[in-house]
């Protein structure tokens, strides 16, 4: 979204977002998406918009505690929401749990997909449905990896899922 759009005197809906815990009242034109709200105005760059059609999951933030693709997410339908970025995750000095766990296992090689990677699999141990590797790549298949880093994120995945108490298990080939 264009930054001038704001000025240009074009219709805008007021809208009140929590974003990484800091509330915002923002006045914006009815069809910016969530991903061209916080890559614009907001200069939250870390969310990556990939394919901008919901099918690569790079743009994958948090919306009340639930994993959303922010480019098929229209902003002004998200009053009163609660949006997590990557940037709201953790810090360089204190990460997230799951942004530890994809260092320590190399889950990442060129890092553009890694946001919506990591914040898809902290939504993905929230819901509580993987109990298994083959759960974590189901429940992970809508995030695109083209460096194929796959296996590492996996294991990255069932490192936090394995502090959090569930059982996940390798597959024979890995």
């Amino acid at each position: 979204m264009d930054s001038a759009l704001l000025g240009s005197g074009l219709p805008t809906c007021s809208v009140n977002i929590s974003i990484n815990g800091e509330n915002r009242s923002l006045d914006i034109p009815p069809w910016v998406t969530l991903l061209d709200l916080l890559r614009g105005p907001l200069e939250l760059t870390g969310t990556k918009k990939g394919c901008d059609h919901g099918q690569c999951g790079a743009c994958t933030v948090l919306i009340n505690g639930e994993r959303v693709n922010s480019c098929l997410k229209l902003a002004v339908s998200l009053d009163g929401a609660e949006v997590t970025t990557i940037e709201g995750l953790g810090t360089p000095d204190n990460l997230h749990p799951m942004q530890k766990a994809f260092v320590e296992h190399d889950a990442f090689q060129c890092g553009y997909c890694t946001p919506g990677q990591i914040c898809s699999a902290v939504g993905l141990v929230k819901e509580g449905r993987a109990r298994s590797r083959a759960d974590i790549r189901e429940l992970m298949s809508g995030n695109l990896c083209r460096c194929g880093a796959y296996s590492n994120i996996a294991d990255a995945i069932e490192e936090v899922l394995g502090a959090e108490g569930a059982q996940p298990y390798k597959e024979a080939a890995e």
